[in-house]
C-alpha cells in the first residue's frame, strides 16, 4: 500500500489557535494510508531575495519537508480579509529562489475556521490565487469556510458530532485528489 505524507502549514502561530486545533482534529479523519506532520514556519526569516544563494536553515528544512511530502494542508486563520502574513512568508521562502519551489505540483487542500461568520472565506481565495500562480493542484470543492461555534471540537479536541460528517466529506475528497494528483 502507498503511503502518503501530507505537510501541514498552520497559518497561525497562537498557541491556541483554532486552526490550530483544526490542524489537529481534521488529520484524525484520515485513512491509514495518510500521515501528517504540522510543518515549523514560526522561525523563518522574513523573505528577502538577498537571502536566495544562501538560504537559512529553517528555509532548507521547510523547503526540504514540502519537497519530501505527497500532498500539502493548509489550515489558515483570517487576518484583516487576507492570509496571515506569516503564512505569506512561507510560502515566499519556499518557493524561491525562482525555478526552485517546493511548492511547484504538490496536491493542495485548504481549510480555516474563524469566530467570524463567513469563516476564513476571503483569506482562502486569496490563498488560492497564490497557490495558482505557484502551480498547485488546489481542491475547489467542498469548501470549507468553518465559523468557532461551541461543539466544533469535542473535549477531547476532536471534531465534534455536528461537523464531523461535513469534514468527513472534505476529507475523504481531499484524500482523493492527493490521490490524483501526488507524483
Amino acid at each position: 500500500m502507498t503511503q502518503y505524507q501530507i505537510a501541514v502549514v498552520v497559518g497561525s502561530l497562537r498557541r491556541e489557535s483554532f486552526n490550530r486545533k483544526l490542524a489537529t482534529a481534521v488529520v484524525k479523519l484520515a485513512p491509514p494510508d495518510f500521515s501528517f506532520t504540522q510543518v515549523r514556519i514560526d522561525d523563518l526569516p522574513l523573505y528577502n531575495q538577498d537571502d536566495d544563494a544562501n538560504q537559512a536553515d529553517p528555509v532548507k528544512r521547510l523547503k526540504s519537508e514540502i519537497a519530501g511530502s505527497s500532498g500539502v494542508l493548509f489550515v489558515t486563520a483570517e487576518y484583516n480579509r487576507s492570509i496571515p502574513g506569516v503564512l505569506k512568508n512561507a510560502i515566499d521562502n519556499a518557493s524561491r529562489p525562482y525555478g526552485q519551489s517546493a511548492w511547484a505540483g504538490k496536491p493542495a487542500g485548504i481549510l480555516g475556521v474563524s469566530v467570524g461568520a463567513v469563516g476564513t472565506a476571503v483569506a482562502q481565495q486569496h490563498l488560492r490565487n497564490t497557490l495558482a500562480y505557484l502551480d498547485m493542484p488546489t481542491l475547489g470543492e467542498p469548501e470549507a469556510f468553518i465559523q468557532a461555534t461551541d461543539g466544533l471540537f469535542d473535549k477531547a479536541g476532536n471534531i465534534g458530532e455536528g461537523s464531523k460528517a461535513f469534514l468527513q466529506g472534505w476529507m475523504d475528497k481531499y484524500v482523493a485528489w492527493v490521490k490524483r494528483h501526488a507524483g
